[in-house]
């Protein structure tokens, strides 16, 4: 009998050909994020049991975009640019279970494949999407990171544009941002290949980073736009009242999280 090796599929005789590799996962990226209010109702239609809205600010949502370079503990990818390079733009919203506050990412796109199997893994809603962002540089046209500087941030997915913003830097902040400021509570769904058995994998899981490190974060405010889509509903999170924007360089490492409780979900 053969034995077959690889983290995730492809599995094979020698686990070359797996999508991605076991954790840890490191990642470096520019993140801006842009905070806003919106009908709490439109958050909590977003939040299976049992999950319930924050009590504090339960509107609020941040849409974030980041441009990643992430690798293995090998580092070997950073080498190999088209295998650690990607981008994604994600909602996030907060959420209470157990009287404790999480956050939970509710849409995201990204640009390349692995980036989706790792989504599969951790419960991230992952779906293909072009996302751009402005780069900051020290020289040249490129915004500086200082106040004045403009960003500008894009997401389309299947042909159709879902958001745009504009950000421009005021100053340094204290934080960046309080909505995605919590360890994540994330579903893992798969259903079942017998057709009416409902979910094979249904688990409430807990993650967060195992380590982390970052610039100082920048605030300013945004010029925010969502767009319908025939088949995405990120502008059904309707923006009622701005709150901020901010710019900040982070390195993170991922590497697992803990199961809160399993088989709680209605099939669908």
């Amino acid at each position: 009998m053969s034995s077959l090796r690889g983290y995730f599929t492809p599995k094979t005789a020698t686990g070359r050909s797996s999508l991605v590799p076991a954790p840890p996962w490191h990642y470096s990226g520019d993140l801006l994020t842009v905070e806003y209010r919106t009908d709490p109702a439109r958050v909590r239609e977003l939040l299976p049991e049992p999950l319930e809205l924050a009590e504090e600010d339960p509107g609020a949502v941040a849409l974030i975009w980041a441009d990643w370079q992430s690798c293995s503990s090998s580092r070997e990818e950073l080498l190999d640019p088209v295998r650690s390079q990607y981008k994604e733009a994600f909602a996030v919203v907060r959420c209470s279970y157990r009287g404790r506050t999480y956050s939970r990412c509710v849409y995201i796109w990204v640009d390349k494949d692995f980036a989706i199997a790792r989504g599969l893994h951790q419960g991230y809603p992952k779906k293909l999407g072009s996302i751009h962002l402005t780069r900051p540089h020290p020289y040249g046209p490129a915004p500086r990171i200082e106040a004045g500087s403009r960003f500008g941030a894009t997401l389309a997915a299947a042909d159709r544009r879902l958001a745009q913003a504009v950000v421009t830097l005021r100053g340094p902040a204290e934080t960046n941002g309080f909505v995605n400021g919590h360890p994540m509570a994330h579903h893992r769904w798969l259903p079942s290949i017998e057709k009416g058995k409902g979910l094979a994998l249904d688990e409430l899981v807990e993650s967060g980073a195992a380590s982390f490190e970052a610039g100082p974060p920048w605030t300013g405010e945004a010029e925010l736009e969502l767009f319908e889509a025939p088949t995405e509903e990120l502008a059904r999170l309707e923006i009622r009242e701005p709150i901020a924007a901010y710019y900040r360089q982070v390195g993170v490492v991922w590497d697992g999280g803990r199961l809160l409780e399993s088989g709680t979900s209605a099939a669908g």
